[in-house]
């Protein structure tokens, strides 16, 4: 009964949000268009209120998949009473309902953060934007409610439920939704910053600096998430890749990349005033390919190993909400753009060239990924052809963007705002190109099989990295070292920030380019007992066993790895079978190492006897993920300088007191 009375309360209180965010979707918007101090003054508590009622929902949901009430048809489809604690909790999300209902609670965070936090805000701008995020707060609330309602009950409750996807049964998968949500609906808030700049007519230096830390917290978001999707399909899926130009990997990339693209942007409006029409355009699409990516994962449309739904119908309605939001949004943009004058003028050479520069790098590459993604659907619907476009595609197309993208960074960094010499900004980085090119020729030597791809990676990881020391030493003037180091201590945050996340890219870049370049691959029936080399190491299959799992069965392959006698890994690739779904997993075994990974996967036993074994030597796998964590730890690094605070120093800049102008 009381588990009853828990979800019908949730239920009653998603209904109550979506009252409440019509309320904050209206009034506001009325009050900031007549001038209405009490009507915009609703947008605050109004944006805490849908917040506090989506949490309760969302924590009834929860408390049902928590103590396996199966009378909730939507615990009964996604969970089971056998699994653990952690897969019960990230079943709540790990179907299309659930996920839906977080993707919720996060815009409505996003708002109530806003409202609590933007005090410096102006009225007018403050109620606009909280106005928006509401608008998009009630098409998905609505969307929930009549076509995807979490809280649907079963009349005869069954005794167990039909358990989650085992693929999703894995901590990897268990934070990758909730952190690509933060990154995915983050966006949401520069989109409904730039709604409402084109609404007010008004685009400057505090609202950039305003626009600027959600935007970075997004991509910091959505860089972890993607980190954690690929770091789980490299260990998971038993492949052994990291990732796989799969639809729905593109889906979160793809606002990765504009989100990017719009965090640079922004510097040139805060900085210079200039690129405003740009920098609305990018809010907008950055958002736009958020939806997209929501419409691709649950339209059905798009097969994936992941994807929550495979309902056109309900994807017809996602399909409304991109086209009233992103399509909405263009048209108005369309109309006000001409207003968003741009004051800063600059040279062909200087910071806001590279800035321009490195905007399309990322924006081009972004809608060559959308094209890939999209060119099956299209070549089916309008040519009748069934079409496969897989990695040779992107990587032939994606990959050119994003070697100029590496050359060019260093060298925007280095530039002048307004006016440079190009020859001048170049001359401290040539230590670095030398660099660069030394560890390329170092790797050409080292490497045995003669391929382009590891030595040109290692070039521009290296070019990256040291770009970014030069960027950062250069900040600190001149004299004796010990001076300059101890300026360097007392840089802003940003700075470090900055380089930082651009030294994570090379790294990744770097590590990218030595797995593809150089791993080993083999395949082969291994017999127990019977050691096999593979690139110098001896690998032995000593033993298989059947273990029982919370619920699973698990086939264990038991084997060491030796290298010139001495044994160096003991690892146990597992394949998983789970007798509610009947669907078998891989478990890779993985010694993870600096320099290289050892992977081994178990597979299925053989008719003449022994075990199909795959073994991998993947060489800086690591580096890609360590590369990631580097570029989220700079984001982090550059959200926490005071600088880039809400509205932080914005308030006295666009509201003076009477008499006198504004600085």
């Amino acid at each position: 009964m009381v588990a009853r009375m828990i979800t019908e309360l949730g239920h009653f209180a998603l209904i109550l949000a979506l009252g409440v965010a019509i309320v904050q979707m209206i009034v506001p918007f009325v009050g900031a268009q007549k001038g209405w101090t009490g009507w915009m003054a609703v947008a605050a508590p109004a944006a805490t209120l849908q917040f506090v009622f989506v949490a309760i929902a969302f924590g009834a949901l929860t408390w049902a998949f928590v103590t396996s009430d199966f009378s909730l048809h939507l615990v009964w489809a996604n969970s089971h009473s056998a699994k653990p604690m952690l897969y019960k909790i990230s079943g709540v999300w790990g179907n299309h309902e659930g996920s839906m209902l977080l993707w919720v609670l996060i815009v409505a965070l996003f708002g109530a953060a806003a409202a609590w936090f933007g005090g410096g805000l102006p009225p007018r701008l403050k109620a606009l934007v909280l106005s928006v995020q509401s608008a998009i707060g009630v098409a998905f609330l609505g969307f929930i409610i009549f076509t995807s309602n979490p809280f649907l009950r079963i009349a005869v409750p069954p005794f167990d439920g039909q358990d989650l996807n085992p693929l999703l049964q894995d901590p990897g998968l268990a934070f990758h939704p909730p952190f690509l949500y933060l990154g995915y609906v983050g966006l949401s808030m520069a989109f409904s910053f730039a709604v409402a700049a084109l609404i007010e007519g008004r685009v400057d230096a505090a609202w950039a600096r305003w626009v600027r830390p959600w935007t970075l917290a997004a991509w910091v978001f959505l860089t972890i998430g993607i980190g954690l999707g690929s770091w789980w399909a490299y260990y998971e899926l038993g492949w052994g890749g990291f990732w796989f130009w799969d639809p729905v990997e593109n889906a979160s990339f793809m606002p990765w990349l504009f989100a990017a693209a719009l965090l640079h942007s922004a510097i040139v409006v805060e900085k210079r005033e200039a690129l405003k029409s740009w920098t609305i355009l990018l809010a907008i699409l950055a958002f736009g390919f958020s939806l997209i990516g929501t419409f691709i994962v649950r339209s059905g449309i798009i097969t994936s190993v992941h994807t929550f739904a495979s309902d056109p119908t309900r994807g017809v309605f996602i399909l409304l909400i991109l086209a009233l939001f992103t399509g909405g949004a263009l048209t108005l943009f369309a109309a006000r753009a001409s207003a968003m004058e741009a004051k800063g003028v600059f040279a062909m050479v200087s910071r806001e060239s590279g800035l321009v520069v490195n905007n399309i790098l990322l924006a081009v590459s972004s809608f060559v990924v959308f094209i890939g993604t999209i060119w099956p659907l299209v070549a089916e619907m309008f040519f009748d052809r069934k079409l496969s476009v897989g990695a040779p595609f992107f990587e032939a197309a994606f990959t050119p963007f994003m070697v100029a993208l590496a050359v060019v960074l260093p060298v925007g960094a280095m530039l002048p705002w307004k006016r440079a010499r190009l020859g001048r900004a170049i001359r401290p980085l040539i230590p670095a190109a030398i660099l660069a090119v030394l560890i390329a020729l170092l790797a050409w030597t080292l490497q045995t099989q003669r391929t382009i791809l590891g030595p040109v990676g290692f070039l521009l990881g290296t070019w990256l990295v040291s770009g970014a020391v030069v960027d950062l030493m250069s900040r600190t003037g001149r004299g004796p070292w010990g001076q300059r180091l101890s300026r360097l201590t007392r840089l802003p945050r940003a700075d470090w920030g900055k380089a930082t996340a651009h030294s994570g890219l090379g790294i990744t870049i770097a590590g990218i380019a030595g797995l593809m370049a150089w791993q080993v691959e083999d395949i082969r029936v291994a017999q127990v007992g019977e050691p096999f080399e593979v690139s110098g190491y001896e690998v032995v299959l000593t033993d298989v066993t059947r273990q029982p799992g919370p619920n699973y069965v698990s086939t264990v392959g038991h084997m060491q790895v030796h290298r010139d006698g001495r044994l160096i890994a003991t690892l146990e690739p597992e394949k998983r079978v789970y007798p509610v779904q009947a669907m078998p997993t891989t478990e890779a075994a993985i010694a993870n190492g600096f320099w290289r990974d050892l992977y081994l996967v178990i597979g299925d036993p053989q008719a003449g006897g022994g075990w199909a074994v795959r073994t991998f030597i993947k060489p800086f796998a690591n580096w890609i993920w360590g590369g990631t964590i580097i570029m989220a730890l700079g984001g982090v690094l550059s959200l926490s300088d005071r600088r880039y605070r809400v509205a932080a120093g914005a308030s006295k800049a666009r509201i003076a007191p009477q008499g006198v102008p504004a600085e």
